[in-house]
């Protein structure tokens, strides 16, 4: 192969030879491109433009208000399955024939075109190779030109059904569509209306029928009602059972009275056995009588009692008294015995009542017994009268609903016609424009592919691969090319990025600035010393240096990454944290949900946000003294949120510093960016906030000095960080860039 390559040597294609192979021949591929587009352009003018049009149809129930019965139930909603059998119902056979009937299509030569047969149809016709388009009726001739044109389909997740017409008239193509719908419409109207009519015809005798047989059930239940004494009552109950109920609590009320009467009777008995006092008996001191006597009684003790004083008990007024007093004393007696025996007496007639009654009882048992023997054929014969008056009244409900649709113009179409067709202005078929670009770009393609292929088949875009040089401790990898140049001991990369380090701090002490960490720059100061290239001539600007440390940029890079979780280090103390707040306020400016952590012993955070030390944080959580929704305040100048340091005793409060990351995880999932301000801290804490990798690692470096920052930096190294963001604060409290 001229300028090709051996079989063993190992080639790659070379993207640059194929693109200037073809920038070498453009004007050929610009000629190709040129004649594909004239091409296409000619023959999309020749070819007979075509219109197309559409009507659209909104399947829905239609029923005129004034003939909906109020008891009728309704039909379910038409599904899926229902406007898919309308868009078949318009496809269907009957409606093209009725329509290329209406509008005399077979007059139209578009749809009959083999009426005119050309010479080469005549030819195959007559060599028997193509079957003759005359043998067909013109109507079936007429439909095989129409079903072709038409296309009919369900908007997708719609119940409305497109009728496009694709015709070389404009007005044709307008006019079929809407005649359609115009058809479709009739014949649903007119299926409505029959269906109605047969309804009528076949409810009137049913209806008729079902009237005699409601009153000859109506009747049987009437006279088997009396003949068998089951005289309804209300409530469901009859006469004989309502007559039980009332003698069953009759009953009840005569056992009650029963009971107390001899209750009563057996405590007064009692008393008089025992000879216990009257007194303390209702039934007793309730009698008239004995209240006499008990008042003469004591008159009596008291005559006694006062001539006692003056008189000796021989003496005849106080014997006379003594023997009135027994006297009043035995009518007491007497009178109580009484009070008994009429106890006893109402005891004796509440137990004869209840002796009637309870004959009374059987009595209607038996009675009701065979009351409910007989209510279980009346319930029978009541079914069957309720069944024959509920089909009734179905039908008589139909049959008023189907008259009243009956009417002229009552039964519209389950269907409305929602966008009609119009002439359409612009052609469906060919469309020249389109098919001009597609023409020229496919001659692009195809006189670009020749050229490419001409270039690998001659070899011309092919180059070799340069040899791999294997690992002498191991199989190297593809991507391993030998390239010394670049290859460098790690001992002295890392004196080089340590003379970097110092003459970025050198130059920033002598601008009177804060001295800085810059991982970037050292990078920069590094890699022309790694590549063998010449250093740069001029370090970069000290002043853009800080722009790239400034609150913003910090805050840029957060947003921008979308980091839910960032840790802060203040070595310098307050200054730091200062600025921290600053972050916190600019994130939240932009919109994102922000909440900053204040873990600081000085409070900081908290004081410039909410302008007071005293509230509820993190601290009284962890010491068990608040809940988790009490520790979170909103910041005065900002949308920002902080939770506080809090008021509790550090002591406690520490030994819950393992509960403090399951918080920090969940003001991560309810906020979009969590700041943890963790002040002068230890690497090993942060360790144990958030390991290496699940958070981002802020060193707010306002007012801290070098020394400190190069410590931290590399504790962080030590501990696993391999990325860490620096934040100067300067004026505007704005902020800064990775370095890592």
């Amino acid at each position: 192969m001229p300028g090709g390559y051996g079989v063993r040597d190992d080639v790659d294609i070379d993207l640059g030879a194929l693109v200037r192979a073809i920038w070498r021949r453009r004007r050929q591929v610009l000629l190709a491109t040129v004649a594909s587009a004239g091409l296409a352009f000619g023959i999309a003018s020749l070819i007979a433009p075509t219109y197309r049009s559409e009507t659209r149809l909104l399947i829905e129930e239609r029923e005129p208000a004034f003939t909906a019965s109020a008891g009728a139930s309704r039909e379910p909603a038409i599904d899926e399955l229902g406007v898919v059998s309308q868009v078949q119902l318009l496809k269907s056979v009957d409606l093209i024939k009725q329509v290329a009937r209406d509008m005399k299509l077979h007059e139209l030569p578009e749809f009959d075109p083999t009426a005119k047969p050309s010479a080469m149809s005549d030819i195959l016709v007559a060599f028997g190779l193509k079957k003759n388009p005359l043998d067909l009726p013109p109507e079936e001739r007429v439909l095989k030109e129409f079903q072709e044109k038409l296309i009919v389909y369900q908007v997708e997740k719609s119940r409305v059904i497109a009728i496009a017409f694709t015709s070389k008239d404009p007005l044709l193509a307008a006019a079929i569509p809407n005649e359609m719908a115009k058809v479709y419409l009739s014949l649903q109207s007119g299926a409505k209306l029959d269906t109605n009519s047969e309804a009528t015809r076949w409810l009137e005798p049913e209806i008729a029928n079902l009237r005699e047989k409601v009153r000859e059930a109506e009747r049987k239940v009437a006279e088997y009602r009396s003949s068998n004494d089951l005289l309804p009552t209300g409530e469901n109950a009859t006469f004989a059972v309502r007559q039980l109920n009332d003698i069953s609590a009759e009953l009840t009320r005569v056992r009650t009275e029963k009971a107390s009467a001899e209750a009563r009777a057996e405590s007064v008995r009692a008393v008089l056995k025992s000879g216990g006092a009257t007194d303390t008996l209702s039934e007793v001191v309730g009698s008239q009588m004995i209240q006499r006597l008990k008042e003469s009684e004591v008159q009596i003790q008291g005559q006694i009692s006062d001539l006692s004083t003056s008189l000796l008990d021989q003496h005849p007024r106080l014997k006379a008294l003594r023997s009135q007093l027994a006297s009043l004393r035995a009518q007491i007696k007497s009178e109580t015995a009484k009070i008994l025996a009429s106890l006893e007496n109402e005891a004796e007639v509440a137990r004869l009542r209840e002796q009637q009654l309870v004959q009374q009882l059987q009595i209607l048992k038996a009675s009701s017994a065979r009351a409910g023997e007989d209510e279980v054929d009346l319930r029978a014969l009541e079914r069957e009268a309720t069944a024959q008056r509920q089909l009734l009244e179905t039908y008589l409900a139909r049959y008023r609903e189907a008259t009243s649709r009956t009417g002229a113009n009552s039964t519209p179409a389950d269907a409305r016609v929602i966008s009609a067709a119009v002439p359409p202005t612009e052609r469906q078929f060919p469309k020249v424009v389109p098919i001009t670009i597609v023409g020229g770009l496919s001659g692009f393609l195809l006189s670009a592919a020749a050229v490419l292929l001409a270039e690998l088949f001659s070899g011309r875009a092919l180059r070799p691969v340069a040899p791999v040089f294997p690992d002498p401790n191991g199989d190297a990898a593809p991507e391993e090319r030998l390239e010394p140049a670049v290859q460098a001991r790690p001992d002295v990369v890392m004196a080089r990025r340590t003379l970097a380090t110092a003459a970025i701090a050198a130059q920033a002490e002598m601008e009177e600035r804060e001295p800085l960490f810059v991982e970037p720059l050292v990078d920069a100061f590094a890699a022309p010393l790694l590549n063998d290239e010449p250093p740069i001539d001029e370090p970069q600007d000290m002043e853009e240096v800080e722009e790239n440390f400034t609150v913003s940029a910090v805050a840029r890079h957060l947003i921008e990454d979308d980091v839910s979780l960032a840790i802060v280090l203040s070595p310098s103390g307050d200054p730091g944290s200062s600025a921290t707040v600053a972050l916190a306020r600019a994130i939240a400016d932009t919109g994102r949900r922000t909440v900053l952590v204040d873990l600081t012993g000085s409070a900081c955070p908290t004081r410039l946000m909410t302008a007071t030390k005293r509230l509820a944080g993190i601290t009284d959580l962890l010491a068990g003294d608040a809940g988790l929704s009490d520790i979170i305040h909103g910041d005065e100048a900002s949308a920002a949120h902080v939770v506080a340091r809090g008021n509790a005793n550090i002591a406690p409060a520490m030994r819950g510093f393992d509960r403090l990351a399951m918080i920090v995880a969940a003001l991560s999932d309810a906020y979009e960016t969590v700041l943890v301000e963790c002040g002068a801290a230890e690497v090993e804490g942060i360790r144990r906030l958030a390991p290496a990798g699940d958070a981002e690692i802020i060193l707010s470096i306002p007012g801290a000095s070098e020394d400190q920052i190069v410590e931290l930096i590399g504790a962080f190294g030590a501990a696993g960080y391999d990325e860490i963001m620096l934040m100067t604060g300067g004026a505007e409290m704005s902020a800064g860039r990775r370095a890592a």
